[in-house]
C-alpha cells in the first residue's frame, strides 16, 4: 500500500513528512515524541480527492487509491457542509474515474476537493438510512455526551455501537438497518475529543484508556431503556475502547456477545506497522510507546495521565476474554494490521470468529461487500 495513504491515516495534516524529517534532527527521542504524539492528537480531515465533473446521476474523479476503490461510500465537501453517497465505478481512464452518484444528502456537490469515506450513510440531517434516529445526550464524566439512538419498539435487546479513532459516529450507521431488522434497538455515541462532544482536560485520545467510560454512559442507557442484553460494536479504535469497557465496567456483564470491524487488538503492532511504513526502525514505534507512559508525556505528546500500551495487548490477554466475538477485517488494511486480529482469534478458537476481506481499505469491509457483512452481522446476533 501506498505510504502517503498511511501517513494520511496517522496524521492527515500537511506536513507530516516534513514533521518527521524534522523530529530526526534530535534524534531518536526526537522522532519517537512526534510519532507518539500523532496517534493521540485528535485528527484534522482534508479534502484531498479532486472532483473533476458533476452530473446528475455520476462524478468524476482524478484517479486516486479511494477514488479507485470497489464498493460504495460517503464523500464529504467543505468540511461537513455537503454529503453524497458514490456507488460503484462505471468507466475509468488513465487519470480520470467515473462513479455512480446515488444522492446527494444535504449540501451542493461541486467540482473541487472532497474527501472520501466509509460513511455511505451520514446521519441527521440526511433522510437516507432506512431508519429514524433521535437526538440524546448521555450524562459522562465529561459532561452530556451526543448520541443517535434508533428504537425498537417492545425490544429487550440493544447494540452500542462504537466508531474509530478520527472518524464521526456515522461510520457506524452501516450495521443499525440490519439491527433494527432483528429487533435490537441502536446507541451511537460520541466520546471525548470527538467534533462536537466535550474534550478531556488535555484534549488527546487516550487509545481506549479513558473513553471506555463514555460507553459505560451508553449502556447505561440502553439498561435504563429495557436492555436485558448488549451487543457491542466497535470499528478500529472503537474495538480498543470496547475492549477496555468489558475489562473495566461494572455493566460488562450484560454485554451478550460482540463485534469488532478492523479492530485495534493491540496498539504495539499498529505502532510498530506505522514505523515501517515510514522506513523508521522499530525502535522508533518502541520509545515512542515508552514515552507516552512516562514522565515525559507532557512534553512528549501533551498528555495529562499516562497511556500505557501495555495495557491494550489483548493477544497477550486473550484469557481474559469471555463473549463471543465477531471479527471483521481486511487482509489488506492499510491502517491496522490484520495480523494481530488472526493471532487473537488464533488464540482463542472457541471463542472468536474473524472473518477475513481480501479487498476493502480501513473500516470499509461493509462498503465493499455490504451484503456479506450484513448476513454475517445478522447470522451472529439472532437469537
Amino acid at each position: 500500500m501506498s505510504r502517503d495513504v498511511v501517513r494520511r491515516a496517522i496524521a492527515p495534516t500537511a506536513g507530516v513528512t516534513t514533521g518527521v524529517t524534522a523530529a530526526a534532527g534530535v534524534g531518536t527521542v526526537g522522532v519517537s515524541s512526534y510519532f507518539a504524539r500523532q496517534l493521540v492528537t485528535p485528527v484534522v480531515h482534508v479534502d484531498d480527492v479532486p472532483v473533476l465533473e458533476v452530473g446528475s446521476d455520476h462524478v468524476v474523479f482524478a484517479v486516486g487509491e479511494e477514488s479507485v476503490a470497489p464498493g460504495r461510500y460517503g464523500l464529504w465537501q467543505n468540511e461537513f457542509e455537503t454529503h453524497a453517497r458514490i456507488g460503484e465505478v462505471l468507466e475509468t481512464t488513465e487519470d480520470q474515474v467515473t462513479r455512480r452518484l446515488d444522492g446527494v444528502d444535504f449540501g451542493d456537490l461541486q467540482v473541487g476537493s472532497a474527501r472520501f469515506n466509509g460513511y455511505y450513510f451520514c446521519g441527521p440531517p440526511a433522510r437516507s438510512l432506512p431508519v429514524d434516529l433521535c437526538d440524546i445526550h448521555l450524562a459522562t464524566p465529561g459532561g452530556p455526551m451526543p448520541a443517535w439512538v434508533d428504537r425498537v419498539s417492545g425490544g429487550d435487546r440493544w447494540a452500542v455501537l462504537v466508531h474509530g479513532r478520527g472518524a464521526l459516529r456515522a461510520e457506524t450507521l452501516r450495521a443499525v438497518p440490519t439491527l433494527h431488522k432483528l429487533g435490537i434497538s441502536s446507541v451511537i455515541p460520541n466520546y471525548r475529543n470527538d467534533i462536537g462532544a466535550p474534550a478531556s482536560a488535555d484534549h488527546r485520545y487516550h487509545l481506549g484508556l479513558t473513553e471506555w467510560a463514555d460507553v459505560e454512559a451508553a449502556v447505561l442507557y440502553a439498561v435504563d431503556h429495557g436492555a436485558r442484553e448488549v451487543v457491542l460494536f466497535g470499528w478500529s479504535m472503537g474495538a480498543a475502547i470496547g475492549l477496555q469497557f468489558l475489562a473495566r465496567s461494572w455493566l460488562s456483564d450484560i454485554v451478550d456477545r460482540v463485534v469488532f470491524d478492523s479492530p485495534v487488538v493491540a496498539w504495539a503492532p499498529v505502532l510498530d506497522f506505522h514505523a515501517g511504513e515510514h522506513r523508521l526502525p522499530r525502535l522508533i514505534s518502541r520509545v515512542g510507546a515508552g514515552l507516552l507512559r512516562s514522565r515525559l508525556r507532557g512534553p512528549a505528546a501533551g498528555l495529562d495521565e499516562p497511556v500505557d500500551i501495555r495495557l491494550t495487548d489483548w493477544i497477550r490477554r486473550a484469557d481474559e476474554l469471555t463473549k463471543p466475538t465477531l471479527l471483521i477485517h481486511s487482509a489488506v488494511d492499510e491502517f491496522v494490521p490484520y495480523a494481530p486480529s488472526a493471532a487473537l482469534a488464533a488464540a482463542r478458537p472457541e471463542l472468536i470468529r474473524l472473518e477475513t476481506w481480501d479487498v476493502a481499505r480501513h473500516c470499509r469491509a461493509w462498503n465493499v461487500d455490504p451484503d456479506r457483512w450484513e448476513r454475517l452481522v445478522a447470522d451472529f446476533c439472532a437469537d
